[in-house]
């Protein structure tokens, strides 16, 4: 079947592994039943479609929270160039490659974080994000925590101690201190003002958290073509 000659939907849906026509096609399809449910009004009405489509559930739109205007603000840093840090392999491999020139780097294996863990007894996600933070990696960058809840902990003591992101996407998943430290980058981002897209509940995990990044990325592109206003 012949390649779609509509460049705008092949770099809208490669991010969701379409490049085939008939992928592009089913992924066309698939957010526009989910725009069928969502608003598609405001730049957070575009986060909560895609946290919709990535999870599978109409219902989680009305999970998502946001904090200091964070669509502009994480797109404006996108187009700016900005770095984004991932806490972990799974999230940087799900962060797409197209429509930006930022670096793309993640935490865990940074510095010293596993000789760090190995003297404190941290986790290494926790003890890398404090490896970054020491070398000023996350000022002005865009961080995404998509997997651990003590690599979210250990970026909110980091802003509490002065850091500032460009903007917080934090969708850490599971049981033990998932939604708690959520919650924590909620508190930490209203009081210092640091753009956070958060959720609440026990769900989440490192395809939401790459889904998340990638909209901020298609919302700065869409910017730039002046198609938005950020």
């Amino acid at each position: 079947m012949a390649q779609s000659d509509n460049s705008d939907s092949d770099e809208e849906y490669a991010d969701l592994g379409a490049t085939t026509q008939n992928a592009m096609d089913i992924a066309e399809t698939s957010m526009d039943i989910v725009r069928q449910f969502v608003p598609d009004e405001t730049l957070e009405d575009r986060i909560k479609q895609k946290a919709t489509h990535s999870t599978g559930d109409i219902e989680f739109q009305h999970l998502v929270r946001f904090d200091n205007d964070p669509v502009t603000a994480g797109a404006n840093a996108v187009n700016d160039e900005c770095d984004i840090i991932t806490d972990i392999t799974m999230v940087k491999a799900g962060v797409t490659g197209r429509g930006h020139d930022c670096d793309v780097y993640k935490a865990i294996g940074y510095g010293n974080g596993k000789q760090l863990a190995q003297e404190t007894g941290m986790t290494r996600t926790a003890a890398a994000m404090l490896e970054l933070d020491k070398d000023g990696k996350f000022d002005g960058s865009i961080v995404t925590i998509g997997n651990a809840p003590t690599a979210a902990f250990a970026l909110a003591d980091c802003i509490e101690d002065g850091t500032r992101p460009a903007c917080v996407i934090a969708n850490p998943v599971g049981f033990v201190k998932a939604e708690e430290s959520r919650e924590r980058i909620r508190e930490v981002a209203a009081e210092y003002d640091v753009p956070a897209i958060t959720h609440v509940g026990r769900r989440g995990g490192s395809g939401l958290a790459a889904a998340l990044t990638n909209e901020l990325i298609h919302v700065a592109s869409d910017a730039r073509d002046g198609e938005v206003e950020l």
